[in-house]
């Protein structure tokens, strides 16, 4: 066992630790809390004795709900869509070029940096050379003409053609849609897993849920007065391929690392068994990756809600078919000196990460 002056120096060499992140990072958070609750806008920004009153959650309400805060309601679509198609891209390269360099005999080394290469930039340096390529006269609406076609004229970064496009005023009905496809979705899993153990509490949730979605009860309270349209702009394809090039690397290395910890006994077993290299793949190596895959979402999914350099050196942060709500924030708060509604951007923020981080954590801490 410890001593006590043993325990009494761990806590001592910590302790500062501790209070620099308390100061720092809970208590900077705890300000930013406050701060957004106020009218902290340009007149007390530039005032030496400001004025400064509570206005409770008056500002969060104008971010959703105000007229001039059209944009920052964009970029939150924008930011979803982002994290999906970015999220969603790089896992499945990154695990197909992991397949491959499995199975390479020879020049693993080689590719493996190649396709680590781009992770060793920053995002500034990638936003620049990728501004560059996506051009609209020029990059790659220019290499048709190599082979004798006409270029290409697709406006990557500069597009305002929108798809998918919904009624703000009614967000409560697709965000009740997409809470019942996920609740479903994880009922399905349940019952592939474990049968019909723990089953009928799911049942009872997506019910419940199912119910509510269909009488309409949230779904017919609508946000707006007024119908506002926004949608997944094309515009932002080309922020996608940039951050996908990046971030591939990471996610190839990341399941090549965990195809190589998969014990070659499993496999053989398999082979034995009669399995082909295909049901091997599908009912040995995926299943076994999955933690692989929950820890690289949650790391990808960190990097898309929190995007900002990418953005800002790519398209520019005045461009409003890509802006994300960290541009919007830096906006807010350093060029408007709307340092109330900034700090409520960046609360917004902190709670949609919050909703990625604390699940996972909560289930790694109970498999622990």
């Amino acid at each position: 066992m410890q001593s006590r002056r043993e325990q009494l120096v761990a806590v001592f060499t910590i302790l500062p630790s501790i209070v620099l992140l308390g100061i720092f990072v809970y208590g900077f958070i705890g300000n930013s809390m406050h701060m957004s609750t106020t009218d902290w806008g340009q007149e007390a920004a530039m005032s030496l004795t400001p004025n400064i009153q509570s206005v409770g959650m008056d500002n969060y309400r104008d971010l959703f709900t105000g007229f001039l805060n059209v944009r920052f309601r964009q970029d939150l679509i924008n930011m979803f869509f982002f994290t999906l198609l970015f999220v969603g891209l790089s896992l499945l390269i990154g695990l197909f070029l992991a397949t491959l360099i499995d199975q390479l005999v020879w020049g693993e080394a080689f590719f493996r940096t190649v396709f680590l290469y781009p992770m060793s930039l920053s995002m500034v340096v990638t936003g620049t050379i990728w501004r560059w390529i996506l051009q609209p006269r020029g990059g790659i609406n220019v290499l048709p003409t190599l082979i004798g076609l006409p270029p290409g004229e697709f406006l990557w970064l500069s597009s305002r053609t929108q798809t998918l496009v919904f009624d703000w005023s009614h967000i409560f009905h697709y965000v009740c849609l997409i809470l019942l496809v996920i609740l479903t979705l994880n009922v399905y899993g349940q019952w592939r897993r474990q049968g019909s153990k723990r089953l009928p509490r799911k049942l009872m949730l997506c019910a419940v849920l199912l119910g509510v979605f269909a009488s309409g009860i949230l779904t017919r309270i609508p946000l707006l007065e007024y119908p506002e349209a926004h949608g997944f702009n094309n515009a932002l394809w080309g922020v996608v391929l940039a951050a996908v090039w990046q971030m591939s690397g990471y996610t190839m290395a990341l399941y090549l690392a965990g195809l190589r910890t998969i014990p070659h006994e499993l496999r053989e077993a398999a082979r034995v068994d009669g399995g082909s290299e295909f049901q091997i793949y599908r009912y040995v190596d995926l299943p076994l990756l999955k933690p692989i895959t929950a820890s690289a979402i949650v790391i990808l999914g960190h990097i898309a809600l929190k995007i900002f350099d990418l953005i800002f050196a790519i398209s520019g942060p005045d461009h409003y078919p890509t802006s994300m709500p960290a541009i919007t924030m830096f906006l807010k708060t350093f060029r408007g000196n709307e340092l109330a509604v900034g700090s409520a951007i960046g609360v917004i923020l902190f709670l949609i990460v919050s909703l990625l981080i604390v699940p996972y954590l909560v289930v790694s801490f109970r498999e622990e």
